[in-house]
């Protein structure tokens, strides 16, 4: 998922708002209506409704054009197709003064007591995310530029290979405008890595060496290193440039033009500004200490709080998520318990443990045949529960969902598997990825979760029906708050159980060691970042209480370390809407329809946590009265 947010995140860095959208948006205010001194009729709240989508739609689209990264995203080629965003601390100040404004004109132009239920909720979540922002930009260089998770240094090649492209010469060009675009944005990005240790604001080890690894295997092959054999980088660049070719809109001299341009902008700018992040990383890595959590950082309390509100959309401390953190541990482990002793091991715990992490059973070969495996059992798990779907929704996505294995430059043994959205007119399908660097560090028995976490009826079912949502405003088919997404997707991994997934009770302790896994985050997140909690404490605490392999636990702190608070919004937004539901199925009783609760709870698209209960009761009140 930290993919997602990269993509949500380019709409932080900003270029200045133009003098025709401020006019634009003037004009919108000089229109508004006063409030009436009498109710208004339902006419008059339709009207006003209306024209309230409308300007926030007007709002959305100014702010999406800031961000031509997002636009790629949405599946929008327009002029800033060959564009890509201002990442410099300027960017993103601007941008926060537009957001000001924007929500200063709402206030002035309408009145929330004159809107639908639903608008105004759009109107709440607009203000919220100015709230949100505001909160971020007391830290600006807080966040690591770069770290070995999810970093620029691979983000960028990965935009260009699987997301930019080519049907036309136009596009080829914009390519390489867009190779030159990334070496102006890693320099910006180099710019606040800078700044940032001038405060002694760093990254920890790993995440220098993750960087350095990642940015030297995309520096592999031609036009980098001296080879006769392609980058991945310029390999891609002749595809593209050679697809023009077979569809008849280029000639092969044309072609090969387009492509010494695109060889010539790696060999160039590109390659210069990534040497520059490889040099600076390396020469640092003396000066690193003990990889520490935000506490040590500059005003790092406040930083972690900060994290904690925008990952849960909650005010909860952080000593209260570390206590729902172990009441959680303790509850998962009573259940782990009593399957162990159904399927009949002999011995505590902690052995049935070490017997899962180790037993050649649990995983398939580390060979390619063994990878291709692991990727077609997730495709079968994810037709069974697809048949399932419409007796547990009666909102069904329309986007195709492909599973694939992480590009070779970006793939790290043991990391997280993720999913990348597609595009809302479904002309890019969904992409749940994996990590099969090393199978060793892939429990068999645990692919079944992961493929209904990342796929269905998890992340791809969530934002597929939010981008497909129609008669809301176009910012809320795009929202993403991670305390909604990620508890969808983990509260969808249990759902699955209800819709007759985990056969095998090893997929059911694979389930419980997931869920095991996101209430361990809530004890360690906290115990890194507020506690004071050492890297070897964080992996010795979840060794203790989860069978996951230890290298994919020292990957799962050391990415912790480096996005403090996000790992906390799965947990928590899971058990709001498990309460939910229960109190859904308390007040209407027989009258509860399954399919009726998801749809509302998915039909709004994503948002904090406060308005998903508000949209919940208000369902819960209409279903009463009928």
């Amino acid at each position: 998922m930290r993919q997602i947010l990269l993509a949500a995140a380019s709409c932080v860095a900003l270029i200045a708002c133009s003098q025709s959208a401020t006019q634009q948006t003037s004009s919108t205010a000089e229109n508004a209506t006063p409030s009436p001194a009498t109710p208004a009729s339902e006419a008059d709240i339709a009207a006003e409704t209306a024209r309230f989508t409308e300007w926030l739609d007007v709002q959305y689209s100014q702010l999406i054009d800031f961000s031509p990264l997002t636009k790629t995203f949405l599946g929008i080629k327009d002029a800033d197709y060959a564009k890509v965003d201002d990442m410099s601390l300027e960017a993103a100040s601007a941008q926060l003064d537009w957001r000001r404004a924007s929500v200063a004109e709402m206030k002035d132009s309408f009145d929330p007591d004159l809107l639908s239920e639903d608008a105004k909720i759009s109107y709440e979540m607009w203000a919220y995310d100015l709230m949100l922002a505001e909160e971020a930009a007391r830290f600006p260089l807080h966040p690591y530029a770069f770290e070995q998770m999810g970093g620029v240094q691979s983000f960028y090649p990965q935009f260009l290979l699987q997301f930019h492209t080519v049907e036309t010469v136009d596009d080829m060009q914009a390519y390489v405008s867009r190779i030159n675009g990334f070496a102006r944005a890693l320099n910006q990005q180099m710019d606040k890595a800078e700044a940032a240790a001038a405060k002694d604001i760093r990254a920890p080890r790993f995440a220098y060496e993750g960087v350095i690894e990642q940015s030297q295997k995309i520096l592999t092959g031609a036009p980098f290193d001296g080879s006769s054999d392609p980058s991945d980088l310029l390999a891609d660049a002749r595809a593209k440039a050679d697809s023009l070719v077979e569809a008849g809109l280029a000639t092969p001299d044309e072609a090969n033009d387009l492509y010494s341009q695109a060889e010539a902008a790696y060999a160039g700018a590109f390659a210069e500004a990534l040497m520059r992040v490889v040099i600076w990383h390396e020469s640092g890595l003396p000066d690193l200490g003990e990889p520490s959590g935000a506490r040590a950082l500059p005003d790092g309390e406040a930083y972690y709080a900060q994290r904690l509100l925008e990952s849960t959309t909650t005010n909860l401390t952080a000593e209260e998520i570390h206590q729902i953190g172990l009441s959680e541990v303790a509850r998962i482990r009573a259940e782990m318990e009593t399957l162990k002793d159904s399927v009949g091991f002999d011995g505590e715990l902690a052995d049935f443990f070490q017997y899962v992490r180790m037993d050649d059973q649990f995983f398939f070969p580390n060979t390619d045949e063994g990878r291709e495996s692991y990727l077609q059992g997730a495709r079968d798990h994810i037709d069974f529960i697809k048949g399932k779907l419409p007796e547990y929704f009666g909102i069904l996505p329309k986007a195709d969902l492909i599973v694939k294995r992480v590009e070779a430059f970006r793939e790290q043994d043991g990391a997280a598997q993720h999913y990348f959205p597609g595009t809302p007119d479904g002309s890019r399908p969904g992409i749940y990825y994996a990590h099969l660097s090393d199978m060793t560090a892939m429990p068999k028995n645990q692919m079944e979760v992961i493929a209904y976490h990342e796929g269905l009826p998890g992340h791809h079912m969530q934002i597929s029906i939010a981008q497909e949502l129609e008669g809301v405003p176009k910012f809320r088919t795009q929202a993403y708050y991670n305390a909604f997404g990620e508890g969808w997707a983990l509260y969808s991994e249990e759902l699955a159980k209800e819709m007759g997934a985990y056969q095998d009770p090893y997929s059911e302790f694979g389930r419980l060691s997931s869920e095991m896994f996101r209430a361990i985050r809530l004890v360690v997140d906290t115990g890194l970042h507020a506690k004071g909690w050492s890297e070897q404490e964080a992996v010795d605490y979840f060794l203790a209480n989860s069978p996951e392999p230890e290298e994919g636990i020292r990957s799962e702190v050391q990415r912790y370390m480096s996005w403090p608070g996000q790992a906390t919004g799965y947990k928590i937004g899971m058990i709001k809407i498990q309460e939910l539901r229960a109190r859904a199925e308390a007040q209407l009783g027989d009258a509860f329809d399954i399919r009726g609760f998801h749809d509302v709870v998915l039909g709004g698209g994503t948002v904090p946590l406060d308005v998903l209960e508000t949209r919940v009761d208000q369902w819960i009140t209409s279903q009463s009265a009928n």
